[in-house]
């Protein structure tokens, strides 16, 4: 049952990023082409996605449990330091340049187009690279060294 729910979630974000367009990295670069050809239905996107976290995180917390696990998983970090920073503009800087996201790339697979596999890759070689970097203390020195 655990796996049916995980297939049926991941399979409904898909759908909500197919339907939206998120899965067209064009319709995203002209979000961000505002002297140009704009295309300003990503800001509706945004603030739907906002909505529906809020209103879950109301409904969800609430619970003394998730369903399929013991404890509830959120971030503890309060501090804003420059890990943080760097990984939040490696991926606005990434989303810019490819119109992919992490969430729209996945689905985006399935048009069967060579960019999307090149983006996964490339995604998850970075996310391998940034757990070696952890594993070595990188971000620890780099984040003790910014305060």
């Amino acid at each position: 049952m655990r796996l049916i729910s995980f297939f049926a979630i991941g399979l409904i974000f898909g759908m909500g990023i197919a339907l939206s367009g998120m899965a067209n990295p064009a319709k995203v670069l002209n979000f961000f082409d505002v002297a140009g050809n704009w295309d300003p239905s990503l800001v509706l996107v945004m603030i739907s996605a906002w909505l529906v976290t809020v209103v879950g995180y109301f409904v969800v917390l609430k619970r003394p449990k998730p369903v399929w696990a013991e404890v509830f998983n959120l971030p503890q970090a309060k501090q804003i330091d420059l890990p943080l920073i760097g990984g939040a503009a490696t991926f606005g800087i990434g989303w810019g340049l490819t119109g992919y996201c992490p969430g729209g790339s996945i689905p985006a697979l399935g048009l069967g187009l060579p960019e999307p596999f090149i983006f996964v890759a490339a995604m998850i070689g970075g996310i391998i690279f940034a757990k070696f970097l952890r594993s070595r203390g990188t971000f620890a020195r780099v984040a003790k060294a910014s305060q």
